[in-house]
């Protein structure tokens, strides 16, 4: 987005009335040279109040995020956030809506092209916590830290995400516990998922709460392969 015009100073005001008057003519077309601000796009100002909603949210230790806040980082008025979403709440389910698109897009090419149960339940682990790490800001949303003065619902549709990645977990590990021979892969699949997604959640907190410095793919292979196999 461009910056806005910058007001002009005393001295800058004086120079301009030492300058000779031109005609309507040469004035016109003088002002046609003029680079014209452009407006974005049908659905760009959307995609620019999510990404600064997010880039404010990698702020370390950041506190609540006022719409005021918000549209001083854009230069523009509050009420123009509201021409594009109807309010905060609905900015952050936009970013959940991001969050939901982007993982499970990753992980339906996962268990479409990997072969094995246990590959395709390490591959799952390790692209959520990647995504976490690329995406501080959507991590603090991930694991609610950023909605905790938000409507209520947008902490309900995390836990439902996450309800979501633990179901399709089962799904392959019950496929990798019977290949393993196990008597009982139902009851196996289901705690081995309830423990990589408590493990998945604790690491996405953890890299939050220390600031973004202790990353969530630290070490990851050894515990995926031992919670897997």
């Amino acid at each position: 987005m461009s910056d806005p015009p910058q007001s002009l100073g005393d001295a800058d005001a004086q120079s301009l009335q030492d300058l000779p008057e031109d005609s309507p003519a040469e004035a016109a077309a003088e002002a046609a040279k003029l680079p014209t601000r452009k407006r974005p796009r049908p659905g760009e100002r959307r995609v620019q109040i999510l990404q600064t909603l997010a880039t404010m949210l990698e702020q370390p230790g950041a506190e609540r995020i006022t719409t005021a806040a918000l549209a001083a980082r854009l230069s523009v008025s509050e009420a123009a956030l509201y021409r594009h979403f109807a309010s905060k709440a609905q900015m952050f389910e936009g970013l959940i809506e991001f969050i939901e698109s982007s993982v499970f897009t990753l992980v339906n090419q996962i268990t479409e092209r990997d072969a094995s149960g246990a590959e395709q339940t390490q591959r799952i682990v390790t692209v959520l916590l990647q995504f976490g790490e690329k995406n501080p800001g959507m991590t603090r949303v991930m694991v609610g830290d950023a909605l905790v003065f938000e409507h209520e619902r947008l902490t309900t549709r995390m836990n439902l995400f996450f309800d979501r990645v633990e179901s399709q977990l089962r799904q392959t590990l019950r496929s990798a516990t019977e290949a393993a021979g196990s008597a009982t892969p139902t009851v196996d699949a289901q705690a081995l998922a309830s423990a990589l997604t408590a493990l998945t959640v604790g690491r996405l907190q953890r890299y939050a709460r220390s600031g973004f410095k202790r990353l969530p793919t630290e070490h990851l292979d050894l515990a995926l392969r031992r919670l897997s196999a």
